[in-house]
């Protein structure tokens, strides 16, 4: 960097050299030479003292002012070469207007500043007195871009606190703007607020991590930052860092990976997926007072004892810690399977009761507990997390989920790594017990993962087995939702029941009737939202479409969708078309179908040209029509 500042100045000052020199030189304007001579002089001292502090100098506005300056003194040596013209015909012709000189010395005068002020706002805020820069002569044009340079400026040289000072500056300019933002990737500010956030004091590294979200906006910007090492950096923050610098990491993560989705994989091989898995972990699953648990030092465990709510004893003796752990789950509450879950998982760890094991529960194909060891991993810092604030554990966890929700969007891989962690389990707690904020994002995790699920059939059966106590756990959550249909999680919570459409056994239809019934939403979004999740259950990709079908009709579903299609908003009309074409298709002798003139409603729809430019609705149109012209012709006339 040195060099390459010594190489920058080194023309401007020989340039200066020459003015100096031409100026003594001059046959005429003599007086007007001399006065450009004393501001050259100036100049080229400013420029040594910039050579000589060069490895200390701010190479963005470097470039920017010497290059001015440069072409200020190159003018500058043109006119005084004029002065020196010897000779009665040369001084003749050589007419040089007085304007020139004071525009001349005007330019020369903005270097001097611009120069100047360089050399104060590369110099550490100690030597400088905290003294108020104020803004060069070449910030008349956009003021901004100085303001960005000081404050980049600080954030090389000055103290930590002075450094969270200007990093908080970014912070606001980032946010008013995005074309400031834009300046402050340009001018190199990513690289030291990097800095900041792996040295800085807490408040610091939180201003760091805030701006380094706010920057990335775009592909480009992110992609500039992964360049910069954020990945590196965010995962040694994630596992080492106070809980608030967490929390405001864990967000910094989800403003990149939700404005450029390839950066996904990339943060998935720093661990970053385990860290965040790790904060929302903590103190959402944890040992519960009901369970006595005794082990010996060799860590087996030779008896657990519970008792359950209805005062029933069960005893469960385990000789070995690979040996499976049977429990009759019988028709346990949600809450009791959760019990029996984090206690199987906690009994896996030689820790003292509220410390987490990072030992996985899995269940088998018929539906019991089993153990696996695995080798405790190093994860997310626990030192002090106990006692940090409530306010301050929730805001982390929020910020975890919605990184994760982030990050597993479109992600196989990822979803993968998340269901195969206690992520599905953590989210069933929160979406339960976390506050608005944890509850939303975990929500909007849980649908990310379920699309993805829907996609991927691998996934779909490993993580969303009917027998996986984590997805029955899921699903009860969801559907308590949907019943209460009053939160802003209603619509997430539709779209991930409507995304595990195929999962779900023939006799699990506990899932069709509070969707049916929000077919009658006075929300137009919500109709819609549960007309495409309850048409995933119908469709003909589900393989138990004869089942879901008979289940909507029975649930009243027609008469509702009848309603949609005549009188719904445009956006819920098509989706009900489509649902009722494919009741229609799958159940074409249904009497409920008959008596409530179906028929009549898709002739209707056939003529509606909005409604059967969708070449894929059409055909589907036309199908269920012929199905029920062919069952259900006498319809009109009453069906016997």
């Amino acid at each position: 960097m040195a060099e390459i500042v010594k190489q920058i100045l080194a023309k401007p000052i020989q340039l200066a050299d020459q003015v100096t020199k031409a100026a003594d030189e001059a046959s005429s304007f003599k007086q007007e030479c001399a006065e450009l001579k004393s501001k050259t002089e100036k100049l080229v001292a400013l420029l040594r003292q910039a050579a000589r502090a060069s490895s200390d100098l701010y190479e963005r506005p470097t470039r920017r002012i010497i290059d001015d300056t440069e072409q200020v003194l190159d003018k500058a040596l043109s006119l005084v070469l004029k002065c020196r013209a010897n000779g009665l015909m040369k001084r003749v012709f050589t007419i040089i207007p007085a304007a020139a000189f004071r525009k001349m010395s005007s330019q020369l005068a903005n270097s001097i500043g611009d120069v100047s002020w360089l050399l104060r706002v590369s110099a550490s805020r100690v030597d400088r007195d905290d003294e108020y820069l104020g803004l060069p002569p070449i910030a008349a044009n956009e003021p901004i871009l100085c303001l960005i340079w000081e404050q980049i400026a600080i954030l090389y040289t000055g103290s930590l606190d002075n450094r969270s000072d200007a990093a908080a500056s970014l912070v606001s300019l980032a946010r008013d703007n995005d074309r400031y933002g834009k300046l402050i990737i340009e001018e190199g500010g990513v690289g030291p607020l990097l800095k900041l956030l792996k040295e800085g004091k807490s408040e610091g590294q939180e201003n760091a991590a805030r701006a380094i979200g706010l920057l990335g906006k775009d592909p480009e910007s992110v992609e500039h930052m992964i360049h910069a090492g954020v990945c590196t950096v965010f995962a040694k923050i994630l596992k080492e860092a106070p809980m608030k610098v967490q929390a405001m990491t864990a967000w910094a993560v989800s403003e990149l990976a939700a404005n450029y989705p390839k950066c996904q994989d990339l943060f998935a091989q720093h661990n970053i997926i385990r860290l965040l898995v790790s904060h929302l972990a903590f103190e959402t699953i944890q040992e519960h007072s009901k369970y006595a648990i005794a082990s010996n030092k060799a860590t087996t465990i030779h008896a657990v004892v519970m008792a359950n709510s209805n005062s029933a004893t069960v005893k469960v003796a385990v000789e070995d810690h690979r040996t499976p752990i049977l429990h009759p789950l019988g028709n346990q509450s949600p809450n009791q399977m959760h019990n029996v879950v984090t206690n199987t998982m906690a009994m896996n760890g030689a820790k003292l009761p509220q410390k987490l094991s990072n030992n996985h529960v899995r269940s088998n194909s018929q539906g019991n507990f089993k153990q696996f060891h695995q080798p405790q991993q190093s994860g997310a810092n626990m030192k002090g997390r106990e006692q940090e604030d409530p306010a301050t554990k929730s805001y982390m966890k929020a910020m975890a989920a919605r990184a994760l929700w982030h990050l597993a969007k479109g992600n196989p891989s990822i979803c993968r790594s998340i269901t195969e962690s206690r992520a599905l389990l953590c989210f069933a707690v929160l979406l339960e017990k976390g506050t608005d904020d944890v509850q939303f994002n975990s929500a909007m995790a849980l649908m990310e993962i379920t699309a993805v699920a829907e996609r991927d059939t691998d996934l779909r059966r490993s993580a969303f087995k009917p027998n996986s106590h984590a997805c029955k756990l899921v699903v009860d959550q969801l559907l308590k939702i949907i019943e209460k249909a009053d939160s802003e999680l209603l619509i997430p919570c539709i779209k991930a029941i409507g995304n595990l459409a195929r999962t779900f056994r023939a006799t699990e239809t506990r899932m069709i009737a509070p969707l049916v019934k929000l077919l009658d939403e006075r929300e137009a979004e919500v109709s819609k939202e549960a007309a495409i999740a309850l048409t995933k259950f119908a469709c003909t990709d589900n393989y138990l479409h004869l089942d879901h079908s008979k289940a909507i009709i029975g649930a009243g579903g027609a008469k509702h969708l009848i309603q949609l299609v005549y009188f719904g908003e445009q956006i819920v009309q098509l989706s009900a078309l489509v649902l009722l074409c494919y009741i229609a298709l799958h159940v074409p002798d249904s009497e409920e179908l008959a008596q409530a003139e179906v028929l009549t409603v898709l002739e209707w729809a056939s003529k509606q040209s909005y409604m059967t430019q969708d070449e894929t609705i059409d055909t589907l149109l036309q199908e269920a029509k012929s199905r029920l012209e062919l069952y259900q012709s006498r319809g009109s006339r009453g069906f016997p």
